[in-house]
């Protein structure tokens, strides 16, 4: 079993580090769009629902017919011509705030925009990543992607809230337009000859081949297990943010400040448990991984429920999420990892695009529900639920060993490798 801290390469270096630039953009800019909505457009928590559902939504769509179209391209210039999308888009919202022309309207479709793009940025960088990382050093390379994940949404949200205070609500938005530019300088950085997919001759973009990623997930027992259990648990967590948003930058009259604090110091948490991952899958093993960790990551979210104002409040969202976080941030390397170890090298962007397209469908409607509930009874009976309907989750993990991955006929065929100089 690898060191985390075993280097991966150069090349992985550059994509590691595009990562992050990426990823502590977006831990700037955590929940701006709902802020934006609460503070500049005053929006209610119907409203502000709607925006964290209906963007992912339309934006996993868009997707859809996307996921064959990254497969049978080269990965990097799809990485970067996503990033340049994301930074277009996103650099839109400074401009019409400025001039007074900011709506609800231009959230919406510049969120869906970013939501389809993403999952195309995931989809060609997973492919990417088990061309340039052996598969031994799979599990490393995901767990450091996931600490960095965690620390930037440790150190970004405080660090953005000071800035929404100090300069204005659309300040992080900036950031997070900025770091996919410098993303996309990240991933041009990488060196090295990729060779192009290989196609059967058929029309890539053929209904076919827009479900082949659902067809590996739901005729594999395990990975189907793992898929509909992952929608449940981040569709209910998700969906949990803008319902807090509205509890307690407008119920309980936390500052943006504080709503930032409250989620950025438990990712520390994120930090252990990412770190954790090799050596918990070496003693003992993914199976018990999957059912005990992904059990542990459920039942902590109806603690939301008693948040009152306050120190006290403000601690208790501390700690719920902390304990989330530990085990969510263990648990997805290794899911990361088994996801593709057991997938073929040709179906690795449309596997990940229906992932991601369903992880995204499940938060869209949990989140519109939940707002529709939040409106007629009120965030914290919303949250309620959300907490109570989690608690059934672990039904549905893997009760079977996983079975070792079989080496698929695309798999088998040598790959033209990618310079790999040593750090």
């Amino acid at each position: 079993m690898r060191s985390l801290r075993r280097p991966l390469g150069r090349q992985f270096g550059w994509l590691w580090a595009a990562y992050a630039i990426s990823a502590y953009g977006s831990g700037l800019g955590f929940g701006a769009f709902p802020l934006i909505a609460v503070l500049a457009l005053h929006a209610g928590p119907a409203e502000v629902s709607a925006l964290s559902a209906v963007g992912p939504a339309v934006g996993a769509l868009i997707a859809v017919p996307l996921a064959p179209w990254v497969e049978f391209r080269r990965k990097r210039p799809v990485m970067i011509a996503m990033d340049l999308t994301r930074f277009a888009v996103m650099a839109t919202v400074p401009v019409a705030y400025a001039f007074g022309l900011l709506g609800f309207v231009q959230l919406l479709v510049i969120s869906a925009v970013v939501a389809a793009a993403k999952i195309a940025f995931n989809a060609a960088s997973g492919a990417y990543l088990k061309a340039l990382v052996p598969p031994e050093d799979l599990l490393v390379a995901n767990a450091r992607f996931e600490s960095t994940n965690w620390s930037s949404i440790a150190i970004g949200p405080p660090l953005g809230g000071a800035a929404i205070g100090l300069f204005g609500p659309v300040t992080t938005v900036v950031a997070d337009a900025l770091s996919y530019l410098l993303s996309a300088l990240g991933v041009t950085a990488i060196r090295g000859r990729e060779e192009a997919p290989r196609t059967t001759g058929r029309s890539p973009v053929r209904a076919g081949a827009v479900l082949d990623g659902w067809r590996h997930i739901l005729g594999h027992p395990v990975l189907r297990a793992l898929y509909l259990n992952n929608m449940l648990v981040g569709g209910l967590i998700m969906a949990t943010e803008p319902l807090l948003a509205v509890l307690l930058l407008r119920q309980l009259g936390f500052s943006p400040w504080q709503y930032g604090l409250a989620f950025a110091t438990p990712c520390v948490g994120g930090l252990i448990g990412s770190r954790l991952a090799r050596r918990v899958v070496a003693r003992h093993g993914r199976e018990k991984v999957f059912r005990v960790v992904g059990t542990l990551r459920a039942i902590w979210l109806i603690g939301l429920v008693f948040v009152r104002p306050g120190v006290v409040g403000l601690l208790t969202v501390m700690a719920v999420e902390l304990a989330i976080i530990i085990n969510m941030s263990l648990y997805t390397p290794v899911l990361a990892t088994y996801r593709l170890e057991h997938t073929p090298r040709d179906l690795i962007a449309r596997t990940l695009s229906a992932w991601s397209i369903g992880q995204q469908a499940a938060i869209a409607v949990f989140t519109a529900l939940g707002g529709l509930l939040a409106g007629v009874t009120g965030p914290r009976t919303a949250l309620t639920v959300a907490g109570l309907l989690i608690l059934t989750s672990p039904l549905l993990l893997p009760r079977h060993p996983a079975p070792d991955p079989e080496p698929a006929e695309s798999d088998s065929v040598p790959q033209q490798p990618l310079p790999s100089g040593r750090g």
